[in-house]
């Protein structure tokens, strides 16, 4: 199960290249996945039959009890059967959707993005761990978020991405905290423990149960909150027929069918499940009458019919409980046929209004008769397989009514009738919208569909069809998904004899075939009816007031908070930090805490460090000179560096130097731009807090920190690591550098998420300085091209009397006019550039062992790159890195992810490392560890984000200051040259005064 989860995320990541190279075919290789787990669920029920079971489990966080856990039973068998099996279909019918030049965006987008949905969604149906359930839930609402919005320039798709988004995470929130408290109260996160032994019931059991039902609530679109999913019909047509009938809205349905059978004595959860869904359905069919585009009409019906499924699978009787899972297979089959047979439509007519469409029954008779089948399964009508589950629904109430006599049997099948009847019109308003003939109105215009729009379709129509006929393999798998295993039980088929449940069901169609005979009355009925509350709500006007009320909240709340000063916020910490820790060591000192023995040094070296360190940071304080103010910074920092080197952590102390370089090569690129000196702040309201309160909070968080520095080394315990750390670094990680080891093995998912938030941090700071687009390659510079006005420099030529042009030490560098090159720099920046980065090589292959490692090599590396930029400009960089910077970071992080999950798929733990011992020919004995590989991804990541700020505050400043300075039409070119000053060639800003 792990592996076929795996193989969406794989496809989903090939998808990219196979559909950018090979187009629609790319996207049919996409289906491989999901049709792989078809292929296994078959095999699965050919080797044990319906009820067959599977189990399988990874450690995970084993001091929490968390593991990997993936159950397969019936219930999840049925769910990833419909996830799977649709998926197929809507693969096939997007490679047909989004054929053509013009859609080449729209499918590199979407197509993977819809593989990886269905990985999240099979992974939500197997996942047997409540975490991990919880984990897959929310990666389908992130996904599903990103498939609505697409690319985000339409209005439209942005707000209704953010509705859905909003709904479905405060859902989520909800479904977290049941989650937790039902597994406080039953002692386990399992979901097969849960369903073998319930918790007995109590409030906080009621109040789980509670807030799973609102968990299901907001992903299947029920009331109250149901407006977000017709919103979300601005999607493209597949991303709508597969999660919006078949895959996401599901989710919920299958939360309340998996943990019905726990809360078997908790009477709210029954109650308000029948009570939400019912009254869901029929409100959802009321609207799906009054709609005008066809998307809009499937959407609001499927509203309807989830509220159906809900009520069914709720109720606690057997029969509904079979009729829902029955009706949740048929309404995958037939609704993702509609939404295909809309889209169809809406290709070949230009046009998704049933107002404007006419005849289309002649031209296009093979999709009306697809409609027709799969609107009849919609409506009940026999022999489809809607028509076995809906009548299967009533017989469940029915006998309910006859056996109990329960008056709430009678108000719930009254309820299910009448939403029945409404289904039964606004199938019979789709059919006749889509294909049927307007008085007066000519025949809609339209050409033939391709193959890829109209098979997917006949497979649902086909299918929905035919397992009416004979659905004897759907009430098996039904009746093992709900528990039913009683050979006496009800079972569904085509025909019962005249009984009450088939009389209902004609009363269901006849009533619903009346309406739309009437169906101008009903219109008008409908708009004197309807309150202008329940409008605005089902219209999501009310929830667009609220978000909209949501977002004034948060800007107020952020300006408030988020003053853009930079001071006030550190002095804010700064106080908060003397007010609560200061104020408990105060307390703690006068209790005796203080130590016993005071150490001043450990070497004497360390005391002449110590006052370099505070010198330079006192004497930051004090400059007022930008550039001066950088270096005491970097001071106080190889000071810092030099303690570790007398403490004995050469590998800190190199991590720490390396920092620093870099740190102060960022800040040259960023000084460039500004002016020399601090400003002092001018004019009312910007003096900003006293200097006497700024002194407190400075003096004082330091003797704090220091204090307390102090106090927990005085008052430990325990003995020192050094030697367990030593010994487990040697023996579980292979290595004798701890630190390393402990970065990449140790502690791996920490880096990870480090090394996630550098690749956000340089996104960030490139998205600034590329405000459009923030990928591509630094610039390089035209063959043959030099800088305006440069002249050939002694270094670029030959002797000799027919002297010509050389090849220059460094290419880029030609771009810089003759002034501004320097020929020593360049030389020596060519011969060191190799060697540099020959170094970081070794520090990444010795790091394991020696002091080193993939962040120290990735430093390097780009301080290699730095020396590049600085020689010779932006051009430079383009040579030397020949790379997207943002690729670069990809890859880091999918080698970091691969190293991870590679073991869990040979039966270890995530992140698991190994020892090899190799021996090559030339090198000798290799002592190697397999978690290398995750050291090479924190490499690329480094060296990318090296790459990125380079990239972004060098040569993505030069650029724009290039554009500034480039002189208009009306002024004369001889001035300054565009790409001058400055280290990499720009010129500096007004008084700026920094050069190369």
């Amino acid at each position: 199960m792990t592996v076929l989860v795996l193989l969406h995320l794989l496809v989903a990541l090939l998808a990219v290249p196979a559909v950018r190279r090979w187009g629609s075919p790319g996207v049919l290789v996409t289906a491989v996945a999901p049709a792989a787990v078809v292929v296994w669920l078959c095999a699965v029920w050919a080797a044990d039959g319906a009820g067959a079971t599977r189990s399988e489990t990874h450690p995970w966080a084993g001091s929490l009890g968390l593991d990997l856990a993936w159950h397969l039973d019936p219930l999840a068998a049925l769910l990833a059967l419909v996830v799977s099996a649709v998926g197929v279909l809507v693969l096939v019918y997007s490679a047909g959707y989004f054929a053509g030049a013009g859609e080449a965006a729209a499918r590199r987008r979407t197509v993977p993005m819809l593989v990886a949905f269905a990985g999240a969604m099979l992974g939500l149906v197997l996942a047997d761990d409540v975490v991990l359930l919880y984990v897959c839930w929310e990666l389908t609402t992130v996904l599903s978020w990103l498939l609505v919005g697409q690319s985000g320039r339409s209005a439209d798709e942005r707000r209704s991405a953010l509705h859905a988004l909003l709904v479905t995470t405060a859902g989520g929130l909800a479904l977290l905290v049941g989650v937790l408290l039902l597994a406080r109260e039953a002692g386990t996160t399992r979901i097969s423990a849960l369903l073998a032994e319930p918790p007995p019931g109590g409030p906080a059991v009621t109040v789980a149960a509670l807030l799973l039902l609102a968990g299901a609530v907001s992903k299947s679109a029920l009331l109250p909150v149901t407006a977000w999913l017709p919103g979300a019909m601005v999607a493209p047509t597949p991303v709508s027929a597969y999660l919006h009938a078949a895959a996401m809205v599901k989710a919920g349905v299958y939360l309340v069918a998996r943990f019905s059978p726990v809360f078997t004595d908790v009477p709210a959860w029954r109650v308000a499940a029948v009570a939400v869904g019912g009254a869901t359905m029929v409100v959802g069919a009321w609207r799906a009458l009054r709609q005008h585009d066809l998307k809009l009409v499937l959407a609001h019906g499927t509203v309807s019919e989830l509220g159906f499924m809900v009520a069914l699978l709720g109720s606690g009787l057997p029969t509904a409980q079979l009729a829902g899972a029955g009706l949740l297979v048929a309404h995958a089959l037939f609704k993702s046929s509609l939404f295909m047979v809309a889209g169809a439509v809406d290709h070949v007519a230009g046009t998704r209004d049933l107002r404007e469409l006419s005849g289309l029954h002649r031209p296009l008779r093979g999709l009306f008769v697809l409609s027709c089948l799969s609107a009849a399964s919609m409506a009940g009508l026999p022999p489809t397989l809607g028509f076995v589950t809906h009548e299967a629904a009533f017989e469940a109430h029915v006998a309910a009514l006859e056996e109990g006599g329960d008056p709430s049997a009678a108000v719930v099948l009254a309820v299910l009738v009448a939403g029945s009847v409404l289904t039964a019109a606004y199938s019979a308003r789709f059919v006749h919208g889509a294909f049927g003939n307007r008085p007066g109105a000519p025949a809609t215009e339209v050409h033939r569909p391709g193959a890829a729009l109209v098979l997917p379709a006949a497979a649902g129509a086909v299918g929905g069809t035919v397992l009416g006929i004979a659905p004897g393999a759907v009430d098996a798998l039904a009746a093992r998904a709900v528990g039913l295993t009683d050979p006496d039980r009800y079972h569904v088929a085509l025909w019962h004899g005249p009984t009450p449940a088939l009389a209902l069901s004609a009363v269901a169609v006849g009533g619903g075939a009346l309406l739309f005979a009437a169906r101008g009355a009903v219109a008008r009925a409908q708009a004197r009816a309807t309150p202008r509350l329940a409008d605005d709500l089902w219209r999501g006007r009310t929830q667009d007031v609220a978000l909209r009320a949501l977002e004034r909240t948060g800007t107020r709340t952020t300006l408030l908070l988020q003053r853009g000063s930079l001071p006030q916020y550190v002095l804010v910490v700064a106080l908060a930090f003397v007010a609560g820790p200061g104020t408990g060591l105060v307390l703690s000192l006068t209790g005796g805490a203080w130590p016993a023995d005071w150490r001043l040094w450990d070497a004497p070296l360390q005391l002449p460090l110590v006052l370099v360190c505070l010198a330079a940071a006192v004497a930051t304080a004090a400059v007022r000179d930008r550039r001066s103010a950088f270096l005491l910074v970097g001071v106080s920092g190889y000071a810092l560096a030099g303690l570790f080197v007398v403490a004995g952590a050469p590998d800190l102390a190199l991590t720490q130097a390396l920092v620093e370089s870099v740190t102060l090569a960022v800040a040259v690129l960023v000084l460039r731009r500004l002016p020399p000196r601090f400003a002092e702040p001018s004019g009312p309201g910007t003096a900003g807090p006293p200097r006497s309160l700024r002194l407190v909070a400075a003096v004082g968080s330091g003797a704090v920190a220091g204090l307390l520095a102090a106090v927990a080394l005085g008052a430990r315990q325990a003995g020192s690591l050094k030697e367990l750390l030593t010994e487990l670094a040697v023996s579980r990680g292979g290595g004798e550098n701890v630190v390393d080891v402990v970065l990449v093995d140790v502690r791996a998912w920490d880096t990870f998420g480090e090394i996630t938030v550098l690749t956000a941090a340089a996104t960030g700071v490139a998205s600034m300085v590329w405000l459009r687009r923030r990928t591509g390659r630094a610039p390089r510079l035209p063959e043959g091209a030099d800088a305006p006005g440069a002249r050939p420099s002694e270094d670029d030529l030959l002797p000799g009397p027919d002297a010509t042009p050389s090849r220059a030490w460094l290419t880029g560098a030609r771009g810089l006019p003759p002034a501004r090159r320097s020929a020593v720099l360049e030389v020596a920046v060519r011969a060191l550039f190799g060697v540099v980065l020959v170094l970081s090589v070794h520090l990444l292959l010795v790091g394991h062992q020696q002091p080193g490692g993939g962040f120290a090599a990735g430093l390097v590396a780009g301080l290699a790159l730095f020396l590049r930029y600085l020689a010779g400009g932006r051009f430079e960089l383009g040579e030397a890195a020949r790379v997207d910077a943002g690729a670069l970071l990809g890859a880091g992080l999918l080698v970091a992810s691969l190293s991870g999950a590679v073991p869990l798929v040979l039966g270890g733990q995530v992140m698991q490392s190994a020892v090899v011992d190799v021996h090559l020919p030339v090198l000798g004995d290799l002592h190697l560890s397999t978690s290398m590989f995750f050291d090479v991804g924190v490499y690329l990541v480094v060296v990318a984000t090296v790459l990125d700020v380079l990239r972004s505050l060098g040569a993505g400043v030069d650029e724009h200051a290039a554009d500034d300075d480039e002189p208009s039409e009306d002024e004369p070119s001889g001035g300054e040259p565009p790409d001058g000053g400055g280290a990499g060639g720009v010129a500096p800003a007004r008084g700026a005064g920094v050069g190369a």
